[in-house]
Parts: structure tokens; C-alpha cells; sequence
């Protein structure tokens, strides 16, 4: 299965601990950068005109780690698409160093979500079909 978008960034001093390597919860926030910079280049996610499509929530997470990286390395987030259902998708992820080694792999649902209902909504059509073009 190929990637269906991936996304580089750098670790930040910020993100490492003690014992200088990027901390274990940084890695959920690699995987939300990635998701969004792939939001956003796939249906305008936190544009103005995107302001009338449902929001997304993270309904699962769970990441499986591999070796650790470190301040100043650039890793690349690999973003799969495993899975759609009626209000819910699902992704699977590799984050890989530089040279090309595997440092997590990671799953994640996400869920089309009403704010103002306060509840889960069918992927819009329009997703749906960004989704299958994939």
C-alpha cells in the first residue's frame, strides 16, 4: 500500500526529554501536524471556506515505537488510508528518519463530528470521494 501523503518535520529541542530523545506523547502531535497539513491540502481543512464542512475528532490512537529520535533529526510522517466507514476514518502511519529507518508506526480513527450536535455525522460526499480518489 502506498502513502497517500507524507509530511516532514524537524525535532525540536522542545520535544526531547531528559534523556534526549523526542519524548513518547510527541509523537501523537507529529501525527496531528501531518494529519492536517493532509487536511488541508485535501479539502481546504481550517479555511474560511471550509468553515461549513463538519469537524473531525480523534476517536483512537495508538502508536507503536521503534527506535528513538533525537533533537535536530528530520523525521517524515507517511499517512495511509486503511479504512472508511459511515462518520469515521481510519489511518495508518510510518514515521521514518532520514534514512529511510522506521522509528514508530502508529493507527489513528478519526470521526466527522457536529459541534453544535455535539455528535458524530457521515463524511460528506464530497470527503468521501477526495478519500476514493486516493
Amino acid at each position: 500500500m502506498a502513502a497517500i501523503f507524507t509530511h516532514r518535520l524537524d525535532v525540536r529541542f522542545r520535544d526531547c526529554d531528559p534523556l534526549g530523545h523526542a519524548n513518547h506523547a510527541v509523537y501523537l502531535t507529529y501525527l496531528e501536524q501531518a494529519r492536517l497539513a493532509h487536511w488541508r491540502a485535501l479539502w481546504g481543512f481550517g479555511d474560511a471556506a471550509a468553515a461549513s464542512r463538519p469537524g473531525v475528532i480523534l476517536a483512537r490512537a495508538e502508536v507503536d515505537y521503534v527506535q528513538p529520535v533525537r533533537f535536530g533529526d528530520i523525521v517524515e510522517v507517511r499517512i495511509f488510508l486503511a479504512a472508511v466507514g459511515r462518520t469515521s476514518f481510519t489511518y495508518e502511519y510510518e514515521i521514518v528518519d532520514d534514512g529511510g529507518g522506521t522509528v514508530a508506526r502508529a493507527r489513528s480513527v478519526q470521526v466527522m463530528y457536529d459541534y453544535a450536535a455535539a455528535r458524530p455525522v457521515p463524511i460528506p460526499e464530497d470527503i468521501r470521494a477526495l478519500f476514493a480518489a486516493l
